[in-house]
């Protein structure tokens, strides 16, 4: 964990006096030759479907799956009510017998499970400005239901049930973080075509309609305009896609800004089309005003119906990227290696784009994939056109219906779940549940970019601010290099984000703007790094820094952005 204390004066005068000035440039992110990454296995079984995983700021990652499955894979001495389950057959049929949520640690390489009291069956989470994961909604007696998840770092944490409910169903809805009063906006879920704000300001407190989310349903494709995509724009506004469309929106004044172009091409992005979007990375280059999004996959046209006919479509091989500020607004279309549906994408610390998971055939929902796509990409956003795609090394374990994937602190790529079936189901199924976990570990996480890694960083957040960096103020940033840095040297701040069905909610890369690079002849190396301007470009919270040194990037730290 970063330590926050005042840098010291006579270090700081050493500093001036020894080192010599470096200039922070942006990095590009290209990487030369076919450097394809590795593979580890990292548990042979969870216990639990990682159908929803988020990493939190004490290094842990909660997974969990849906409570109505049966027995999972973990199975449990005792009920959360204390009551003994025994080896006879109804305690071992009993789903209260298992876990349904676990805490995995990272550095021990270990789960712990934790208590969900409701069904988190396709539910939607963020966490808030002071790193407690919100989480909302679900199936049948969770479809309601708000939860709250703070970490800790003594094993002791668990899920905490809000004695408030969500006014409106919400199974297979979106949250999005807003920059005010640390709240959280909810939209969509099976038909319900409305949104709404966590927490509550008061019991009464409702939803509002989006007419939106009744156009782009399609009720003969089981909606394909579920888990809409959503991203915050630089200018507080907020961005959905659902199905082929989108908007930006202005959530206080309950208005639509803008209609965008329809994504060309056919099919779906949406569940259960389940394509999948991010963001792409906010720079200080433009004050952070240039905000383009990024979809890529889904399933085709009639996907969803026609695999009740045992017929498994093609799914969408195309991307496309829009700028969503400013006043033009076109798609850009470019193709992937192959096809892909129920796809995740990570942007990494060097604002590249890793799209890992999924399937080549078919659409989302109960073993209606097939193909698993066992290859991860890599997208370059800043390379030339048909040079931005290459396909990295191939996994041996599939990844399909219910898996997810998020970014560790450590450059890993951690990769779990999978399970197509409504029961945990090991044998005479295409696709078994999937409990084992796994980490993709890119190229420049080897032994031979050591000499190239910043280590041992370290933050300081000033006399002052004890709690975290205050939005266009100054923190320093040291860390040691074994040799003089490149002559670009970049600072990017990461927002975890929570991922389930494809989806990478609130998930968000800053590339911050470093005032000045001064480096000892001891490798020590001292930063001066500012916060982003506002909670329209970064919402208030626990952000993963990285120094990223001629597109080696380091281990990331915590930092906390905050309002003054």
């Amino acid at each position: 964990m970063a330590h926050h204390n005042h840098f010291p004066f006579v270090i700081k005068s050493m500093i001036a006096a020894l080192f010599f000035i470096l200039h922070c440039i942006m990095f590009s992110g290209t990487v030369a030759g076919s450097r394809k990454g590795q593979w580890q296995q990292l548990l042979n079984n969870t216990g639990v479907v990682a159908m929803h995983m988020a990493l939190t700021h004490h290094n842990t990652v909660i997974m969990f799956d849906q409570t109505e499955a049966g027995p999972s894979g973990y199975r449990l001495r005792t009920r959360h009510n204390g009551n003994r389950c025994t080896d006879n057959r109804d305690d071992v049929a009993d789903s209260s017998c298992y876990a349904h949520s676990v805490e995995y640690d990272i550095s021990s390489n270990k789960v712990r499970p934790l208590r969900l009291y409701t069904d988190t069956w396709c539910s939607s989470g963020s966490f808030l400005s002071n790193g407690t994961l919100l989480q909302t909604g679900g199936y049948g007696s969770g479809t309601r239901r708000i939860r709250y998840y703070r970490p800790c770092g003594n094993g002791k944490c668990n899920w905490r049930q809000s004695e408030r409910s969500l006014s409106k169903d919400r199974w297979y809805a979106s949250n999005q973080l807003l920059p005010e009063h640390d709240r959280v906006i909810v939209v969509g879920g099976r038909r319900t075509f409305t949104y709404e704000f966590v927490p509550k300001m008061s019991s009464n407190e409702g939803s509002h309609e989006l007419s939106f989310l009744h156009q782009t349903y399609d009720p003969n494709e089981g909606g394909n305009n579920l888990y809409p995509f959503l991203h915050l724009s630089s200018d507080g506004n907020l961005f959905i896609f659902a199905n082929r469309n989108s908007i930006l929106f202005d959530y206080e004044r309950n208005r639509v800004i803008k209609t965008f172009p329809r994504i060309p091409g056919d099919g779906s992005r949406n569940y259960p089309g389940s394509g999948s979007s991010v963001i792409l990375p906010l720079d200080h280059a433009n004050r952070f005003e240039k905000v383009e999004v990024m979809v890529c996959g889904g399933a085709a046209s009639g996907a969803y119906r026609a695999t009740r006919q045992n017929r498994f479509l093609k799914g969408l091989s195309s991307c496309g990227r829009m700028v969503i500020t400013g006043n033009r607004h076109k798609w850009n279309m470019e193709n992937m290696p192959g096809p892909r549906l129920l796809n995740d994408m990570l942007i990494l610390p060097t604002g590249n784009v890793l799209i890992i998971n999924g399937a080549k055939r078919g659409s989302g929902g109960w073993n209606n994939a097939r193909n698993a796509s066992l290859r991860p990409y890599l997208y370059k956003p800043n390379n030339k056109l048909g040079k931005r795609f290459s396909v990295l090394k191939s996994t041996k374990i599939a990844r399909m219906y219910h898996s997810s994937a998020v970014l560790l602190p450590d450059g890993r790529v951690l990769v779990g779940g999978g399970n197509p079936h409504d029961r945990y189901t090991f044998s005479n199924v295409a696709y078994p549940t999937e409990l084992r976990l796994q980490a993709f570990v890119p190229h420049y996480m080897r032994r031979k970019y050591h000499t190239h890694r910043p280590t041992n960083v370290t933050i300081q957040y000033g006399q002052n601010n004890y709690n975290g960096v205050r939005y266009g103020e100054e923190f320093n940033v040291t860390f040691l290099l074994e040799r003089k840095p490149s002559d670009v040297v970049e600072f990017t701040a990461y927002s975890p984000p929570f991922t389930t069905h494809s989806i990478s909610m609130n998930q968000r890369l800053l590339k911050l703007r470093c005032k000045s690079l001064v480096r000892a002849q001891s490798g020590l190396v001292h930063a001066v790094v500012e916060a982003p301007p506002s909670a329209n470009v970064a919402p208030s919270g626990y952000y993963m820094l990285t120094v990223v040194n001629g597109g080696t990037p380091s281990m990331s730290e915590w930092v906390r952005f905050m309002h003054h």
